[in-house]
């Protein structure tokens, strides 16, 4: 039969209009966009428009974006570049959450280690870090906060809008990992206050390997890597055309779907959720439940079993016992630890992430693959 991919959060396939957006490019369009020729020129004009429609996503001017490698090395350039711009030395505070993707907290780690000052702000049960936990870390060094927009794991929304207040309040720059959102709800960078965003490009529909970083126009960043002075001087190094182009495809193919994209995919998750409960009952439970979260992400707890056990009943269907990021750690995940998740229900734990190629009928398969496999495991 088949596969059913209910794994979109770890990464998602990349859409066939963006395939043929970008295949030229690699192809018959190879020149270097800093070249002044003709072929330099043609990379040069469809890099920039992939950035127009990047920021267009984003409610972004396109001298705003900056483009990576993906989100890893963005949140690098975000937290790295602002802590270390125009200081003497080794001087600032920075906060983050206890629920941030690895690629935040080691950033994070390597600046504590350096010298820096890092206050870890914890969540409540749900997995929202309440914007008056980070108004009582501030402190007169503080120089960055950086809460992610959205749970990598549960799918929990923060409020940022209001975590953005604060730091204006205090003169403080906000970044956001915003990773598991851009694509999926709205993520303007004006609504939600923030002056840094990151996000990477195989979450929305683009290839691996591509991401963007947004800077809101007079923030200033060290450099965290050095060479020549492409993107503005902030991420040198030649640019990778063909799947800067592919990235802008995902970018305007999100826009021009938003609303109704979120729509359909609250309305898959809701099915399968809706029908695990009905054959399981109460005591399957649903981290974050009664917060905001992705319209995708279902992530729930089976009891009496390990969620690795079940999926290996069941090779036909993907889905992640965790973040793909850091799944094959046998010991809880930070985040289910900051949300204060029983060691025995975290045993049960399953992420299953919808995305545009999922359909009822997946859904409907998927959840009779896993009711089955918990009752083999449970008789």
């Amino acid at each position: 039969m088949r596969l059913i991919y209910l794994d979109y959060n770890a990464t998602t396939p990349v859409a066939p209009s963006v395939f043929e957006a970008l295949e030229p490019f690699l192809k018959e369009h190879y020149g270097n966009p800093s070249s002044s020729h003709a072929l330099g020129r043609a990379c040069r004009e469809a890099m920039e428009d992939a950035r127009a429609k990047v920021a267009a996503l984003l409610g972004a001017d396109r001298d705003e974006i900056v483009f990576t490698s993906g989100g890893t090395e963005s949140n690098n350039l975000a937290i790295c570049g602002t802590m270390m711009q125009g200081v003497p030395g080794v001087a600032g505070h920075l906060i983050i959450s206890a629920i941030e993707h690895p690629a935040v907290v080691e950033p994070a780690r390597h600046l504590q280690r350096l010298g820096f000052e890092l206050t870890v702000v914890e969540c409540d049960s749900q997995g929202v870090v309440h914007p008056a936990k980070v108004a009582a870390a501030m402190r007169p060094d503080t120089r960055l906060v950086s809460i992610m927009h959205a749970n990598n794991e549960i799918g929990v929304i923060q409020p940022l809008r209001e975590i953005s207040q604060i730091c204006r309040d205090h003169q403080v720059l906000l970044h956001t990992d915003a990773a598991q959102t851009v694509g999926k709800i709205a993520a303007f960078v004006d609504e939600l206050g923030v002056d840094l965003l990151s996000f990477a490009g195989h979450k929305l529909y683009a290839p691996k390997g591509i991401g963007a970083l947004y800077v809101r126009r007079g923030v200033r960043l060290e450099p965290v890597l050095h060479g020549a002075g492409h993107e503005t001087g902030l991420r040198p190094g030649t640019e990778n055309v063909a799947y800067i182009v592919g990235l802008g495809q995902a970018c305007m193919l999100a826009f021009r779907s938003l609303e109704e994209s979120s729509q359909r995919l609250q309305m898959l998750r809701d099915r399968l959720a809706t029908q695990l409960l009905q054959a399981i009952g109460s005591r399957l439970t649903i981290n974050g439940q009664d917060a905001a979260r992705l319209p995708n992400t279902l992530s729930v707890n089976f009891p009496d079993v390990s969620a690795a056990e079940i999926l290996a009943r069941l090779p036909d269907l993907c889905a992640s016992t965790g973040s793909a990021c850091h799944s094959n750690a046998s010991s809880m995940s930070a985040t289910l630890a900051a949300i204060g998740l029983d060691p025995d229900d975290a045993r049960g734990t399953m992420r299953l992430s919808v995305g545009w190629f999922t359909s009822e009928e997946e859904i409907d398969r998927a959840s009779n693959l896993l009711i089955g496999a918990w009752e083999g495991l449970t008789r």
